[in-house]
């Protein structure tokens, strides 16, 4: 069984940044793409930044520029600084693997990590 564990969120006031990182665990044969998506209340999920196992990086138009996504092959990590956080980047971040295991590939996503940018 294949695990995704965020942390890192919290209240920050605007201007602020804020670290989150994810740690895939268990039965894993390899990780391709890992990235962040997030999810405001009331809208519909949406990507933030991607990241390939060769370190290829995609971001949404409205974080390029303020947030950088890196990962850490040996160690199944990915992590998104967040800076000149705004408010309109409060949601629940979820961390997302495409993750080949002993028996298929699939796409596997963390619990969420709540951020809040308010004053």
């Amino acid at each position: 069984q294949v695990q995704l564990v965020e942390s890192g969120g919290g209240l920050v006031q605007p201007g602020g940044s804020l670290r989150l990182s994810c740690a895939a665990s268990g039965s894993i044969v390899t990780i391709y793409t890992m990235g962040w998506y997030r999810q405001a209340p009331g809208k519909q999920r949406e990507l933030v930044a991607i990241i390939t196992s060769g370190g290829t990086t995609t971001y949404a138009d409205s974080v390029a520029g303020r947030f950088s996504i890196s990962r850490d092959n040996a160690k199944n990590t990915v992590a998104l600084q967040m800076n000149s956080l705004k408010p309109e980047d409060t949601a629940v971040y979820y961390c997302y693997a495409v993750i080949r295991d002993p028996s298929q590939r699939r796409p596997y996503w963390g619990q969420g990590t709540q951020v809040t940018v308010s004053s």
